[in-house]
């Protein structure tokens, strides 16, 4: 059986934002640095719109994969024309 990988959300040290591994080993898969300025309108929503654009990016790059998958398909199908 595999052993799932789980991840989190969380503000560094430094106050960027990162997707982790929920046991922290290694660096984060994702950092998000908020200007000052940024920081000035977002207020308390920082982590909200960080968990956001990290939840936008993720499902793009779903979107991504599954593209690539069909191109793939579309491929392989195109190879085996048939001839009458």
């Amino acid at each position: 059986m595999s052993q799932s990988v789980l991840y989190e959300i969380v503000e560094l040290p430094n106050g960027d934002i990162a997707l982790q591994r929920a046991d922290e080993q290694g660096e984060p898969l994702v950092s998000i640095r908020f200007s000052k300025e940024s920081l000035y309108f977002l207020s308390d929503s920082k982590i909200t719109v960080a968990k956001a654009m990290i939840e936008a990016g993720l499902e793009a790059a779903g979107d991504i994969e599954d593209n690539q998958d069909d191109l793939w398909d579309d491929a392989l199908i195109s190879d085996h024309k048939t001839l009458h």
